[in-house]
């Protein structure tokens, strides 16, 4: 990671570019549209700089020197955009990326590109201004793991999702744990009992039958180990080369107890940011798995469901207001949401995020931030800073998260930002990516 603060040289980049790492572009329309909107960034900082130096200019003629600031820089520098008299770079960064958040969604491409599967940027885009847009109602708008139905009384929760990894085994597990283990956890974010679940298969011609009785057993074991059933389902068989081997898409089905209500948008200043354990496992699992690389390491998946390690946080700990399991886009992605569903800023330490060695060592191998590398069996938690003490030593009470640590806290300012305090003292924003360096990793 860089180290460096937000008044560094770096800020005098287009914000997307200073507010950090950024993953490499998946297709030449997407450097297209992410290069569009930082020059109509760039003109719109200029035009306020030069309605801001007219201003500045006019009391300088009326003899008001002694009001500029005594630092302010009069010579404007060819080439970048600069801050104003009175306001610190770090400001003029925090407002471009305000400004670029605060725009409708609008997908620029004309075709869909792997960026748009990946989690980040690309991905929100996707979802609110073609699905949202289309599908909005109030059950879908928080954009939450799972909706929250209301049934004759009782609270349900219901989610899908689809899994197109590659390879299909991998160390640590395959795609059909893998598509148990995250609906359960969708669910288990929500606050739900996992009660059952469908599964959808899409077939490759030719595809082994051996490798698929291999991925449904899986299937099955998993499901009996979060105490759930499997009771319907689809299957359909595609041409040869139309897919890739498998696909499976599962929908869940939980029940919500009491009057818990947990949602992103619920978290507040003070409030406390934890993990259940060490992050980007899975992620760099899949990246080896590939073979592609040459790289070696002693990591496998973490795959595993949540439900009895939220159950355990939420009968012993009040004041939990949010859970997200950290999968594609990673922590960094989750901190994001948060950010901006509830208006508030959030700063983590680099120091407390836990990542194991080997892990580490890849992902800088790769050229990759761990903070955004997914986790298949992690979940960010926000909760009270009243509770917090007792919340974590509910999830280090549970084998799933024994290595559990807080990583940093809700902030009131500035709103919609995540920054990194980093391991060099310095301070970073922590801003979404356009796409994802690990495609296909869930």
């Amino acid at each position: 990671m860089t180290a460096g603060r937000l008044d560094h040289p770096a800020a005098r980049q287009p914000a997307d570019e200073a507010a950090g790492p950024q993953s490499p572009p998946a297709e030449a329309g997407e450097a297209s549209w992410v290069q569009q909107a930082l020059r109509e960034h760039d003109e719109q900082a200029r035009e306020e700089l030069a309605r801001q130096q007219e201003q500045a200019g006019n009391h300088e003629q009326a003899g008001n020197h002694e009001q500029a600031s005594p630092g302010a820089a009069r010579h404007v520098h060819r080439g970048s955009p600069q801050p104003l008299p009175g306001t610190v770079r770090e400001e003029l960064v925090l407002e471009r990326i305000d400004r670029a958040r605060r725009s409708r969604p609008r997908v620029r491409e004309d075709r869909i590109t792997m960026s748009h599967g990946a989690g980040g940027k690309a991905t929100q885009t996707l979802i609110e201004a073609i699905f949202l847009d289309a599908f909005r109602n109030p059950l879908l708008e928080p954009l939450e793991d799972a909706a929250q139905l209301h049934v004759n009384g009782s609270r349900l929760a219901m989610t899908t999702d689809s899994y197109v990894v590659s390879p299909l085994f991998f160390p640590g597990g395959d795609i059909g744990d893998l598509a148990v283990n995250g609906t359960i956890n969708d669910l288990s974010m929500a606050g739900a009992v996992p009660v059952c679940l469908s599964a959808g298969f899409i077939l490759e011609e030719g595809f082994p039958v051996a490798d698929l009785s291999r991925i449904v057993a899986s299937m099955r074991a998993a499901a009996d180990r979060a105490g759930v059933q499997i009771v319907t389902g689809d299957t359909k068989v595609v041409e040869r080369g139309k897919a890739d081997g498998c696909y499976i898409n599962t929908a869940g089905l939980g029940l919500i107890e009491g009057d818990l209500l947990l949602g992103v948008a619920q978290a507040r200043p003070g409030d406390v940011i934890m993990v259940s354990g060490p992050i980007g496992d899975h992620g760099v699992t899949i990246m080896l798995a590939r073979g592609e690389l040459g790289i070696e390491a002693d990591v496998t998946s973490d795959t595993a469901p949540l439900h009895g390690l939220v159950a355990d946080l939420l009968a012993q700990a009040d004041g939990v207001r949010a859970l997200r399991d950290a999968t594609r886009g990673g922590v960094a992605t989750i901190l994001n949401e948060i950010a901006t569903a509830a208006s508030v800023g959030i700063l983590v330490n680099e120091d407390d995020i836990p990542v194991r060695a080997a892990v580490r060592g890849a992902s800088e191998l790769l050229g990759i931030d761990p903070m955004y590398v997914a986790c298949e069996g992690r979940l960010v938690a926000v909760v009270d800073p009243a509770h917090a003490e007792r919340a974590l030593a509910a999830l280090r009470g549970h084998p799933q998260g024994a290595q559990s640590a807080i990583i940093g806290h809700v902030t009131a300012e500035p709103p919609g930002i995540v920054q990194l305090k980093t391991a060099f003292g310095g301070t970073r924003i922590v801003d979404l990516l356009v796409g994802d360096p690990l495609p296909r990793i869930c």
